[in-house]
């Protein structure tokens, strides 16, 4: 058989949380290119039957997989550990995805041989508190499906309506603040995530109808990939409208804290929303989307994690 046998950890596969739709998402292009992978969590719901569904194995239990890999794609320390205790001939990179989750904090092992950071301020974390030396770390930005996230109609000179998208918004204040702001401004807005018990199952399909997306991380580019003009934003904190001028530097920060201001009571939340979609202009956000999608393809993200591989294989 062709192609490389990559095993790829996370610690659940439960929901659609960034981690879990990176894995799904890798999973499918590293199949697509002609490779085998293998995903392996100790906790697998919903989500690892859809990655299953795409013929990708999935285990809950690495006895379950006779045939060793021939690399690593660690996600989250306690799974990738026990993936190179289980495989002592693989070499492996590991993947650290958030500044804060403690599973992110990056094991030392002698064939973890690369350690990859999805934006500048997880490489800083490897780099500056991890001891991570820096010819062994390099920054991978979040990619998107293209296939999956066409383009949508063009957007209208005037939003109507807006979405936000966010785990960890719930009923409260401040989600009041941002109803009655957008209200202000003429839109309606509604609410994805799990913290409202209503998760976002397919956003490529749901995000269409809606020219105005709060979100950040990966939820950000693709709404960008999409068309639609996104406002960087995390439960009680908001960053810019993404705007071509400022593209770079955003997609180099992850669309992530570092984007962000600090924690905003309701009022002046609610005033920076205003704010922001004063900055709406649907001629910036198509320019703003082209660029996402001639840079930030999943393809080349692939292909470049591929020659990651292929170079730990022969170190």
């Amino acid at each position: 058989m062709s192609g490389l046998r990559i095993l790829i950890t996370n610690f659940k596969l439960e929901t659609r949380t960034g981690t879990e739709l990176f894995v799904s998402d890798l999973a499918r292009g590293l199949l697509e290119a002609g490779h085998r992978p293998v995903v392996y969590s100790p906790r697998l719901g919903k989500l690892a039957a859809e990655i299953r569904k795409e013929t990708v194995p999935v285990v809950d239990d690495l006895d379950k997989l006779s045939a060793p890999p021939d690399v690593i794609h660690g996600q989250h320390a306690n799974e990738t550990l026990t993936a190179l205790l289980r495989f002592p001939d693989a070499p492996a990179i590991f993947f650290c995805h958030d500044w804060y989750f403690k599973e992110d904090y990056p094991p030392r092992f002698p064939r973890i041989l690369r350690y990859v950071a999805v934006d500048d301020q997880c490489y800083d974390k490897l780099v500056c508190e991890c001891g991570v030396a820096e010819e062994r770390a390099s920054v991978l930005c979040q990619f998107v499906d293209l296939e999956r996230f066409r383009p949508r109609p063009p957007l209208p000179a005037r939003p109507r309506r807006a979405v936000v998208l966010c785990n960890y918004t719930k009923e409260n204040e401040h989600l009041r603040a941002a109803r009655e702001a957008c209200a202000r401004a003429g839109l309606t807005l509604d609410v994805y995530g799990i913290g409202v018990g209503r998760p976002c199952e397919r956003p490529e399909d749901a995000l269409r109808d809606y020219d105005v997306v709060f979100a950040k991380g990966r939820a950000a580019l693709e709404a960008l990939a999409l068309g639609a003009a996104v406002v960087v934003y995390w439960w009680r904190r908001l960053g810019p409208m993404v705007r071509a001028d400022d593209l770079g530097r955003l997609r180099a920060d992850g669309f992530g804290v570092r984007s962000m201001g600090p924690q905003l009571t309701p009022a002046v939340f609610g005033r920076e929303i205003e704010r922001a979609l004063g900055c709406y202009d649907a001629a910036d956000a198509a320019e703003v989307s082209r660029r996402v999608r001639e840079g930030a393809g999943q393809g080349a993200a692939v292909s470049e994690l591929v020659r990651l591989y292929e170079e730990v294989i022969a170190e």
